[in-house]
């Protein structure tokens, strides 16, 4: 995973449920998507958890995008409900990552201030993009809906919502994924290739003694969510090929906590003996579990840096 998608999986949520992608929001995501996150923002106030974890690892392209909305005068603490951030692959231009806000935005009070400020848009296709500043655009899909990015990701974003690329909802794997998790107040998938590199870095130098390297082209695809409702939790599935695939795969993965656990400090090996790994017919299937206390120990450890980054 790169840098931004383990720091918005990291910002966690305690709503006891989740609002799922409208229509607009699906729309603009690209069928050769990466990676989905969405988290329910509404939750970060009310946790003194996803408070410290939100200072410690927001990224700082997150940073860039709360203060560029404060500054067209939308009060990101009360009026943004979900952020959903996806990454696609555009071709010859990589990996292009678009964000999409949704809330009760004050969409005329802004438009007002825009025109004060004598900001004006640009038309692509038929939406008008206006600057942010840090070298992003947005686009009010409606009322409720903000789609923000580079001018890049963001026109790859409108060609997939107006017809001129494939969306979200032609990828029937990405889309089966998403509809298993969406209710989640945090969730994220990933395809094939987002899970082999989220699967390299997760098992760390025990990936170059084992043999990832032939297990990795056996697994499909993976989705995880995560919450704060009596503790902190998180499930992740890994999919993979075959039943023996899946077998493998957390014998690696057990593997690597040990290996880790022989370096660990006191807390951090707590955490890891909070890890549960197993496989189910053809799918790995990892649960963590821990207590807010233990938890925000374990912010300020070398191993949560070391997942976090």
């Amino acid at each position: 995973m790169t840098k931004w998608c383990c720091g918005v999986v990291l910002i966690l949520s305690t709503a006891a449920w989740a609002m799922p992608l409208g229509t607009n929001s699906r729309a603009v995501i690209p069928a050769e998507v990466q990676q989905v996150i969405s988290v329910d923002y509404r939750a970060l106030k009310n946790s003194d958890t996803a408070q410290a974890l939100k200072q410690q690892v927001l990224p700082e392209n997150l940073k860039q995008f709360e203060s560029a909305l404060k500054g067209i005068g939308i009060d990101t603490d009360k009026e943004l409900e979900q952020l959903t951030f996806a990454a696609y692959r555009a071709g010859k231009n990589g990996v292009q990552t678009v964000g999409v806000a949704q809330g009760q935005f004050p969409t005329k009070l802004v438009m007002k201030r825009m025109m004060l400020k004598k900001i004006k848009p640009t038309m692509y296709h038929n939406s008008k993009l206006y600057p942010m500043g840090n070298g992003m655009l947005m686009s009010f899909l409606d009322d409720f809906t903000l789609l923000f990015g580079d001018k890049t990701a963001i026109e790859g974003a409108l060609d997939s919502r107006d017809g001129y690329a494939n969306n979200l909802d032609t990828n029937s794997q990405m889309a089966d994924m998403m509809a298993a998790v969406d209710s989640a107040p945090v969730w994220s998938i990933l395809d094939q290739q987002g899970t082999q590199n989220m699967m390299r870095s997760a098992l760390g130098d025990a990936s170059k003694i084992a043999d990832y390297e032939t297990v990795k082209r056996r697994l499909l695809a993976s989705r995880y969510t995560m919450n704060f409702q009596n503790g902190v939790n998180f499930d992740l599935s890994v999919l993979t090929s075959d039943s023996v695939t899946a077998a493998t795969l957390s014998s690696l993965v057990k593997a690597g906590m040990m290996y880790k656990k022989m370096s660990a400090t006191p807390t951090e090996k707590v955490a890891i003996d909070s890890v549960t790994v197993d496989s189910d017919s053809s799918t790995l299937q990892l649960h963590f579990k821990t207590d807010d206390q233990r938890f925000q120990s374990l912010l300020h450890s070398d191993l949560f840096a070391a997942v976090s980054h």
